[in-house]
């Protein structure tokens, strides 16, 4: 059982070859990106002229970032992709 758990906590990391920790520390920084750009996009949302291309450019960059480590490997790159 034991074995299992930990089979799944470290299988994804393991095929992005990266530690657990590692991964983590990844996952969580995109959580924080995420959640700032959410916040941008809701003043935006209120307040047009503010945050005009905060949240996209960020989602483009994470992206990129994700894309770099192989993170988005086995994903069909045709239904994926992000204009320039």
């Amino acid at each position: 059982m034991i074995n299992k758990a930990k089979q799944l906590l470290t299988a994804h990391p393991t095929a992005l070859d990266e530690s657990y920790g590692e991964h983590f520390s990844h996952a969580l920084s995109y959580a924080w990106r995420l959640q700032k750009s959410a916040f941008c996009a809701l003043v935006h949302a209120v307040l047009p002229f503010l945050f005009e291309k905060t949240a996209s450019t960020e989602i483009r960059r994470m992206y990129a970032e994700m894309t770099n480590r192989g993170a988005t490997k086995g994903l069909d790159q045709s239904q994926n992709k992000v204009a320039p």
